[in-house]
């Protein structure tokens, strides 16, 4: 997989760029600009394609730098997401290079992600580098190695248990999930209490407390109550103890992401990634289909 920075000479070509603004997310928006600057900063014509979940694609044109072309949302074709190759196709007959800037996207099998580049030279962002780098760490990581893990997909979060039991210290499991844990094995710890209740409790945080005082580096990903429903309360003191820890933590997923924004302590943390479901995916298996694609 080759970094867009290695592209060569790319005076007076269109690239075409998939990026994931699909909930008109700041934070990815944000993240996705270096490369697209870079690329224009380098005489390309860049053309964007992301899909909409808002379905209003005019607010997104806000956020398009001067000069930048952004497609119609591409969920819009059938193709998108049965990745048909006529779609495929039709994107990359737009441009001549390939951008993968959607890592948050790139677990799932779409055409704008795995289609694109079998018809194009294909590179991956800035961003979605420095996502592999940083997120790799937790296959080789400083130890006591603490992974925390909440929310309510049991199904997302029980492989990344499985494997990162040989490789972390201790896994906290918290929230909705935590209830269907059936793994017996000394390195997971529960939440104290009722483990059906919407939240966590103030014994679970200080014992996480200690946990965080006793770790070198540490991977969470999940809300530890119904967060979206407005049990906030201690995932927001977990954010807040991660942050205050000196620690190296990477954290992700959206409620996660969501709470350390309305704390703004987003600066506090070595690396917040732009994934959710493709961190998770990353993390248990060292690849997603979108960087495959890229290879």
């Amino acid at each position: 997989m080759r970094s867009i920075t290695e592209a060569g000479d790319l005076k007076g070509k269109r690239v075409l760029v998939r990026v994931d603004w699909s909930d008109h997310d700041s934070f990815r928006i944000e993240n996705s600009l270096p490369t697209i600057e870079y690329l224009l900063s380098n005489g390309a014509h860049v053309v964007l394609a992301t899909h909409d979940d808002r379905g209003n694609m005019e607010d997104l044109k806000k956020f398009v730098p001067e000069g930048v072309e952004i497609l119609p949302n591409v969920r819009e074709n059938p193709g998108e997401e049965s990745n048909s190759e006529e779609f495929a196709k039709k994107l990359a007959a737009k441009a001549d290079i390939y951008v993968n800037e959607a890592f948050s996207e790139s677990h799932r099998e779409y055409a704008s992600i795995v289609g694109v580049p079998k018809f194009l030279p294909s590179y991956a962002g800035i961003r979605f580098v420095e996502e592999i780098s940083k997120l790799s760490k937790a296959f080789n990581p400083p130890h006591p190695f603490l992974l925390l893990l909440g929310g309510a997909k049991i199904e997302t979060k029980l492989p990344l248990v499985e494997k990162f039991l040989n490789i972390a210290d201790e896994i906290f499991i918290g929230g909705a999930i935590a209830k269907y844990v059936s793994i017996q094995n000394p390195k997971i710890t529960l939440p104290t209490g009722n483990l059906k209740a919407l939240d966590a409790n103030a014994e679970t945080i200080e014992n996480l407390k200690l946990k965080i005082e006793n770790s070198k580096f540490i991977v969470w990903n999940g809300p530890l109550g119904q967060y979206e429903t407005g049990y906030t309360q201690y995932t927001n003191e977990l954010a807040e103890a991660l942050a205050n820890s000196h620690k190296e933590v990477i954290v992700g997923g959206g409620d996660t992401l969501a709470s350390i924004q309305n704390l703004n302590i987003l600066d506090k943390f070595s690396f917040v990634s732009t994934g959710g479901g493709a961190m998770l995916d990353f993390l248990a298996k060292g690849t997603l289909p979108g960087i495959e694609a890229l290879e």
